[in-house]
């Protein structure tokens, strides 16, 4: 299957940016190279593209669709290891980073990729294709931790009744598909809640890929380092497609916005800390009715965009 990713707000993503012909730019989650593609074809000789994925099919793709833009180059690498991979490239700073934190279309409409509930498919959901999956932690992890996930990383309150069904079931046999991860979800849920805030899967799915891939944890680590290889008036641009990413962008944005770091109630300031950032944006900016109604999987998704002082 081609690797098929469309990518969300992207007129909104190059303004955000605003890109220079002449700049270094980072593309953190290159997918099938639709932002990256974009970026690439406002460069000139004298511009500089780093596009990264960890998933070896986001690489291949990327990289055939950047062919005809030789400033353009992808790394196989999570962003978390931004700083690393500009070290290796000589680089060492940027004027512009962006992330797209959500799933591909690749990979949800890619069965045997295991992260839809809307296919039956082996439990997998890693983006790195290597490593811990989904089968060893729904068959592996304790009712406690496996609880912890459900309600943490998918905010699911029926968290402990999914992970005792589905503890009930592995110790019959392992559970080993989507479809019967998705059935052992639906029985835990009340019928009456099943379909509130979307298909009854969905919370669940989430928090399990969120832990497979250490996406929150990786996000973090992005946060606190990437911004220091930025230029001064470079920009960073966040695309999250689900509050507890948002909400940790946005503290961290607003951390680098505040500067001063004294208890609210002293009269004047006296760490000395000034504001590292500005806001460009301050609220999200989201997508059009037109691009939500082309695209339904741009309806969550959330930009926001910093300039670095």
């Amino acid at each position: 299957m081609e690797f098929h990713h469309v990518p969300v707000l992207l007129e909104e993503c190059m303004e955000g940016l605003k890109i220079r012909p002449d700049g270094i730019y980072v593309d953190g989650t290159a997918g099938g190279g639709g932002h990256s593609s974009r970026i690439a074809a406002q460069l000139l000789q004298g511009g500089r593209l780093i596009s990264l994925d960890k998933d070896p099919d986001a690489v291949a793709a990327a990289s055939k669709r950047l062919e005809p833009y030789p400033w353009a180059q992808v790394v196989e690498s999570d962003f978390a290891e931004i700083p690393a991979v500009l070290d290796r490239l000589g680089i060492q700073y940027v004027d512009g980073i962006l992330l797209d934190l959500g799933v591909s279309s690749y990979q949800l409409d890619t069965p045997e990729r295991g992260f839809s509930y809307m296919s039956d498919a082996p439990l997998d959901m890693r983006m790195t294709q290597k490593g811990t999956s989904a089968y060893d932690i729904v068959n592996g992890y304790d009712v406690s931790s496996l609880a912890r996930i459900i309600r943490e990383f998918g905010e699911e309150k029926y968290a402990l009744a999914i992970a005792k069904k589905i503890n009930y079931a592995r110790q019959q046999a392992p559970v080993e598909t989507t479809g019967q991860l998705v059935e052992l979800i639906r029985q835990a849920i009340p019928p009456g809640a099943r379909y509130e805030g979307g298909h009854p899967a969905k919370r669940t799915f989430q928090a399990i890929r969120i832990a497979v891939n250490s996406e929150l944890d990786n996000l973090s680590r992005c946060l606190d380092s990437a911004f220091d290889r930025l230029a001064p008036g470079g920009r960073f641009a966040i695309i999250t497609f689900h509050s507890l990413e948002d909400r940790m962008v946005k503290q961290k944005f607003a951390a680098l916005c505040r500067g001063c770091t004294c208890p609210p109630d002293f009269p004047v300031c006296v760490c000395g800390n000034k504001p590292k950032a500005k806001l460009v944006n301050r609220k999200p900016i989201e997508a059009s009715p037109e691009e939500q109604e082309i695209n339904s999987r741009s309806r969550s998704a959330k930009l926001r965009v910093l300039e670095k002082l």
